[in-house]
């Protein structure tokens, strides 16, 4: 058996020389903002070296691109009037978790 770990994004990158850290944030249970929202907060790290890191960004943009072509997500940028920056929401969901209201 392998242990798991959610993650609800990616906090922070950062690159020093040839290592990658990638800090997992996840939405916190208890602590609020000042808008009663969620904070993220730190969970967990990867570090990699950088050309593992490329290879792992190619391999995430190809999983991407079949989730793209299964219709599970769509590109915002593809709807018409959006902005062209590059947001990715699950289809026929909004950007809000339905766990913090």
């Amino acid at each position: 058996m392998s242990n798991e770990l959610y993650a609800d994004g990616i906090g922070e990158i950062t690159v020093t020389g040839t290592i990658v850290r990638i800090d997992l944030m996840s939405l916190s249970a208890t602590e609020r903002d000042a808008s009663n929202n969620p904070k993220p907060v730190f969970r967990q790290r990867i570090v990699m070296p950088v050309d593992a890191f490329a290879n792992a960004v190619d391999l995430m943009q190809k999983a991407l691109g079949g989730l793209v072509e299964a219709g599970a997500v769509r590109r915002v940028s593809d709807l018409p009037g959006s902005p062209k920056a590059e947001i990715i929401q699950p289809s026929g969901t909004s950007n809000a978790s339905p766990n913090f209201n």
